[in-house]
């Protein structure tokens, strides 16, 4: 990020999560009944009402406790799958982006515990026709963000294109489940990027293809992703063109592997 500084690299991260009761076993998403499934996805994104929205005094009351701290939490929704939310954090600079991130998650576990649920990390809690969870990191730097900066997004998204598979391997467990093809997602083995295209690797936003600048949206991180390691593959394959994080992605590999075994 001190390489990067010239460039004033800016982050916001869309952090997705499940919430699990503890008072079954095995441990069910909060809306889905005992011994059986929720109505399929549809009504719950953005939802209100009992009956499809599941969790809401957790999540609004992590977002009280972010803001009561000075995180820089922008928003929160609910999303696809039952019991399914998300919060976003930034716009955040450089390094920020991954202190604010873990003490958000700490925040809304330490929550979580106090309402007698827990938080599911996994980035396909539920195998099928069921939406996993992502972490979608929107980028921008000094240079997308002037006039004409479309030019310099489509110069990244390159990059990001050479060392799509590099990327990937730094983007979080079991990421190949979730990376299918289908519910709003990118197959893992194929690059891809578009205009408004959530089933895209990356995603340019309508905003910022009429306005020919600002950022763009990298929707391959998964929900269990390192966000320091997140925000150093952005902003190194981008702006310093891979020089810089060899040897911090192949110890973040290094570890995926050895707690393998060991992560149910």
């Amino acid at each position: 990020m001190n390489k990067a500084a010239h460039e004033e690299p800016w982050f916001g991260f869309e952090q997705e999560y499940v919430l699990y009761r503890n008072d079954t076993y095995p441990h069910r998403p909060l809306g889905f009944p005992e011994g059986g499934y929720p109505a399929p996805q549809g009504p719950y994104y953005c939802s209100v009402g009992g009956g499809c929205a599941f969790g809401r005094q957790i999540m609004e009351a992590h977002y009280r406790c972010c803001l009561y701290t000075g995180i820089s939490i922008s928003g929160t929704n609910s999303e696809v799958f039952p019991g399914q939310w998300e919060f976003q954090i930034g716009p955040v600079t450089g390094i920020h982006l991954g202190d604010q991130v873990w003490m958000a998650r700490y925040l809304l576990l330490r929550v979580a515990e106090h309402y007698g649920t827990s938080v599911n990390w996994e980035c396909k809690p539920v195998i099928g026709e069921w939406n996993g969870s992502g972490c979608h990191s929107n980028f921008s730097t000094n240079s997308t963000r002037r006039e004409g900066g479309i030019q310099t997004i489509y110069n990244y998204i390159e990059k990001l294109r050479e060392k799509h598979m590099y990327c990937i391997d730094g983007y979080g467990k079991d990421n190949a489940k979730r990376l299918s093809g289908a519910c709003e997602t990118s197959n893992i083995n194929t690059f891809s990027f578009g205009v408004a295209d959530r089933g895209a690797s990356i995603r340019i936003p309508r905003v910022t293809a009429n306005d020919g600048k600002g950022y763009f949206e990298d929707r391959r991180p998964a929900s269990n992703s390192d966000p320091y390691v997140v925000s150093a593959l952005l902003t190194d394959v981008t702006v310093l063109d891979g020089n810089s994080t060899e040897e911090l992605h192949d110890r973040y590999v290094s570890f995926l592997t050895s707690i393998r075994p060991i992560i149910i």
